[in-house]
């Protein structure tokens, strides 16, 4: 039987969180075409979020102090526009000393990156850690 309901209001069939905890450039690459390649045989099936942390969370900077790559800024804006949900980690912006402003729109802060993967789980989130 299938439902007319909105994506929204049904869960998706397939959930999955990636942790990204470096600002390594293969390392990023590997978790954002991994992220388009699920979303690309999934489409509107899965619900996919990145967690960054530590150093990972410079991909998600306004300014970011490491040498992050404009393709993967822009492919995290491309993400985003198909629902990808990425979530920025408060300890490590209070160690980075950012602020709110510091994070690119679109970014959810959660008070810890692990703790948010930990929620995500117990929601039915896959865990991938590349």
């Amino acid at each position: 039987a299938h439902h007319t309901d909105t994506h929204f209001e049904d869960k998706s069939a397939h959930r999955l969180v990636y942790q990204l905890n470096k600002a390594d450039h293969d390392y990023i690459e590997s978790i954002l075409f991994s992220c388009g390649e699920m979303l690309r045989k999934y489409g509107d099936d899965i619900e996919l979020v990145i967690s960054a942390f530590g150093p990972g969370l410079h991909l998600l900077g306004t300014h970011p102090n490491r040498a992050i790559s404009a393709v993967h800024q822009q492919r995290v804006q491309s993400l985003m526009q198909y629902g990808v949900r990425f979530q920025a980690c408060g300890n490590t912006m209070k160690s980075l000393n950012w602020l709110e402003k510091d994070i690119i729109d679109g970014a959810e802060i959660v008070p810890v990156g692990i703790d948010g993967i930990m929620q995500l789980q117990e929601q039915g989130f896959s865990y991938v850690s590349l």
